[in-house]
Formats: C-alpha cells, structure tokens, sequence
C-alpha cells in the first residue's frame, strides 16, 4: 500500500495514528490533521460529470439533469458546489432539449426552419446526441 499524503497540506511525510472505525488513521507530520485513507467507492465517470456540468449552464434544471443522464440530482447538485460553476444570472431566454439518434439529428438539420432564430449546441451523449436550444422570449 502506498503511504498516503495529507489532504489538507498535501504533506508526504505522514504517521499511523491508530484505528477508527476499522480504518487506519494517519497524523500529518506537518499541519498536525488526522485523517483516514479515501475509501474506495462507486466512481461516476467524470464524462458525465462534464456533461452535467455543461447542462448545468446551459439552464437545464437538477432534475432534468438526472432524467437526461440518469444521475442523481443530489450529485450533480455536489459537483455544482465542488467546482463552483455559477449559472448564468440573465434568463431571457428558454432552453430546450431534445435527444436524438445519428438519423433523427440528420433529418432534423436539414429542415431550414429549425436552424433559424435560435441559438443551439449539439453534443454527443453516448450512442445519442443531444440538442439544446434557446428561444428567446417574445415581448408582446
């Protein structure tokens, strides 16, 4: 096993320092922090954390994050946090989705109403893709 590295000061030259929890405890020789080894969980692939990142800012709310990439609220809601991304503050416009395959998206492109006034983005979601589109709103 590899001697670990403090998170805090990212110092090398750590001690054990007991057991907790079943754990093995370590003391930074340097700041003094006790910590335990990262335990090893369920990893999600960081493709779907960019991409959910990318929703984000695009205006897609949490939950329709979750249903387009099928994870969970909550932890794109911790990435949001972890990364500091700041949506954008002005809203006068309105984004919409629509997933398609390589054929959908090609006959989708060639009809010239769907490429006027809006503003869109395409991007690769696994075996599909994804467009999102912004309509602005129409003062009447």
């Amino acid at each position: 096993m590899e001697k670990p590295v403090c998170p805090k000061c990212d110092h090398v030259k750590v001690v054990k320092s007991g057991v907790v929890g079943g754990r093995q405890r370590f003391k930074c020789k340097k700041c003094g922090y006790h910590f335990t080894v990262n335990k090893l969980g369920k990893a999600i692939d960081k493709y779907y954390v960019i991409k959910a990142l990318q929703l984000y800012i695009e205006g897609i709310s949490y939950r329709e994050i979750e249903r387009i990439l099928g994870v969970s609220h909550v932890s794109v809601m911790n990435w949001v946090k972890q990364y500091r991304i700041k949506a954008p503050e002005s809203n006068d416009y309105r984004p919409t989705y629509r997933v398609l395959n390589h054929t959908e998206l090609v006959k989708f492109m060639a009809i010239k109403e769907n490429l006027t006034d809006t503003g869109m983005l395409i991007t690769e979601l696994g075996d599909k893709f994804m467009i999102i589109k912004w309509e602005r709103f129409k003062n009447r």
